[in-house]
């Protein structure tokens, strides 16, 4: 069953995000157990788009733009739309995991951001397959559905998890402690949610991967840091994410 729409203190902003998500996902979920019928061709960057990823897209530029008509919009697979309110901007993930997807392994997610004047103040990821619903606001806390979260407060190297997100190879003397999964998205999601200790990150992420995740991150207490473990604010130099304990052994334990 999909959650309810509407969550516990959400403004009407957080609303109007969670219910495109949602409404989204519906015809997601049905592709996805329909693969077979999956049309799937390859972008210009040799990365993989399929029809579900472009209905999906659609549907969100669709909803989001009624919602507030005068906002911006960039999404992965349309680009940016300048509206008349350019200091508001949806960022938008359609389909974050779609290599994932392609192979019905149930790991993808909608991600959407809200940036004013290029803060981001609102964030949601939902993962329609576990039915769980990441959300966030500037100075309210993060959530998982109706649930308030924290990151972790582990910092034994005996006790992490770490995640490698877009991150290529795997050191060998951390090979049981380390996953990759295949969706930057849920990933920092997860790290939000205390399920995964430290996260790392190619700088240079495209922006509609982290935008949303930063957010979550932030508020449920996470530290944003740079490829030397320096604070860091900038999408573009984002390495690591963590809490505030692995401030100094995050950096030193995977090669950037």
């Amino acid at each position: 069953m999909m959650i309810s729409v509407k969550l516990p203190n959400q403004s009407a902003t957080i609303t109007v995000m969670t219910k495109a998500a949602v409404k989204a996902s519906k015809g997601l979920l049905r592709d996805f157990n329909e693969l077979e019928n999956l049309q799937v061709s390859i972008k210009t960057n040799k990365t993989f788009v399929t029809s579900a990823d472009l209905r999906t897209d659609k549907l969100l530029r669709r909803d989001l733009s009624f919602a507030r008509p005068s906002y911006s919009i960039i999404t992965e697979e349309s680009g940016e739309i300048i509206g008349e309110d350019p200091s508001h901007r949806w960022v938008v993930d359609p389909l974050d995991g779609t290599f994932n997807y392609m192979h019905g392994f149930p790991h993808w997610a909608i991600s959407i951001a809200l940036k004013k004047k290029n803060e981001v103040i609102a964030a949601v990821t939902y993962d329609p397959v576990k039915n769980e619903m990441f959300w966030a606001e500037k100075g309210c806390g993060a959530y998982l559905n109706d649930r308030k979260i924290r990151v972790s407060n582990k910092n034994r190297l005996e006790d992490l998890l770490l995640s490698l997100g877009n991150v290529p190879g795997v050191p060998k003397s951390l090979t049981q402690s380390v996953r990759k999964s295949g969706s930057m998205t849920l990933d920092m999601a997860y790290l939000a949610a205390g399920r995964v200790d430290v996260l790392y990150c190619v700088p240079g992420s495209n922006e509609w991967d982290i935008a949303a995740g930063m957010l979550l991150i932030k508020e449920a207490g996470g530290i944003l840091l740079d490829k030397d473990g320096k604070p860091t604010q900038s999408e573009k130099d984002l390495a690591i994410m963590t809490n505030i304990g692995l401030c100094s052994m995050a950096p030193k334990l995977v090669q950037m």
